[in-house]
């Protein structure tokens, strides 16, 4: 019931916010960057969270956590609506994010302070050290989607594929509100058919926009939060969380590490993502798509297998830093790999012509 409700909520959200969105101006146009056709409209994140908010009011009950939760994915979602109309500077942004995770802390009574046994030498607390490294942890996941948000239905993929993992973790392990990440997955399917132009929802393309990558992101770290960080009852280990959200957090760490080498800015938008690297090799947008999802899928995949299986949380993280790190230096020679592959790929194809 509560998947058909959230689903629904969705589907009937975005029809009563795409007229509004084209009135207002809410809409996303064609520039350097950005190579769609027309101007489309940016109401995916909100017609997400307005039905996970309806969701949430109707089969959950109201306690503080939830409330907090809230208010903070309102901020965010008003943030992004903002930043998608106006394109707030970068300042801004991580100021009002910053603020919305200590009320979060605030509000959830959690922060993440429990490292686990990451290094084998004993299980690490931060302590109160945990409070700036929660803040930095919910502006990285938040900035990860938003980044990760670069072709058709890669964030809405990326986001089920995180959420479906985050829901059988805490399902198998009985965990307070495991209902969530299944609203809010049915809630992204009908942007996914918008966004996709599948099932019927040809010529009536919505984009996500920041108001959406960023709701999913803050989601994201906040059930990873609950998840990892709830004393004596935790659904699984915070280096678990590291490859349940792998694609978006590698891409996004690798991405500003390659453009502090080049004295850029971080948070300045470029065509050095994953997803370019995969198109400029001569993918599609939707074979990319479908390449870094089997990514995704793979990664988290090891995750849920690790902490089922109980493997090691030293071996675990080892792991992680050895992909991450193989993962940044290819993409440091992205372009150099992606020219010789084309050069190979078209080699074959005129061969066989």
């Amino acid at each position: 019931m509560v998947i058909f409700f959230a689903f629904i909520a969705s589907y009937c959200s975005i029809f009563m916010i795409k007229p509004v969105a084209e009135k207002v101006g809410l809409v996303d146009t064609p520039c350097n960057r950005k190579q769609h056709v027309g101007a489309i409209p940016l109401i995916g994140g909100v017609s997400i969270f307005f039905a996970v908010l309806i969701s949430i009011i109707v089969f959950l009950p109201m306690e503080k956590r939830l409330v907090v939760y809230l208010v903070c994915a309102a901020a965010i979602v008003l943030l992004g609506v903002i930043d998608d109309y106006r394109q707030l500077g970068v300042k801004i942004r991580l100021c009002v994010q910053s603020l919305v995770a200590l009320l979060m802390m605030w509000g959830s009574d959690t922060y993440i302070h429990n490292l686990g046994n990451v290094f084998g030498l004993g299980v690490i607390d931060l302590g109160l050290w945990g409070i700036p490294f929660t803040v930095i942890a919910v502006i990285a996941a938040i900035n990860a989607f938003n980044m990760i948000d670069g072709i058709d239905g890669l964030a809405g993929a990326m986001s089920i594929i995180t959420f479906t993992a985050i829901l059988m973790l805490m399902m198998v392990n009985g965990a307070e509100l495991s209902v969530l990440p299944l609203i809010i997955i049915a809630t992204i399917v009908p942007y996914l058919a918008f966004n996709l132009g599948v099932l019927g929802h040809k010529n009536r393309k919505i984009f996500m926009g920041d108001a959406g990558s960023m709701f999913i992101g803050l989601s994201v770290i906040w059930l990873l939060m609950i998840a990892t960080q709830s004393d004596g009852n935790n659904a699984f280990s915070a280096v678990t969380a590291l490859w349940i959200i792998a694609v978006p957090l590698m891409d996004m760490m690798a991405i500003i590490i390659r453009r502090v080498k080049k004295r850029q800015s971080p948070f300045m938008a470029d065509r050095d993502h994953l997803h370019h690297v995969f198109m400029r090799i001569g993918f599609s947008s939707r074979k990319a798509l479908a390449s870094i999802s089997v990514f995704a899928i793979f990664f988290a995949s090891v995750g849920i297998l690790g902490e089922l299986l109980e493997v090691p949380e030293s071996l675990m993280f080892t792991l992680f830093v050895i992909v991450f790190i193989s993962y940044s230096a290819c993409i440091q020679h992205a372009w150099k790999v992606a020219r010789f592959l084309r050069k190979n790929i078209l080699k074959k194809q005129v061969k066989r012509v």
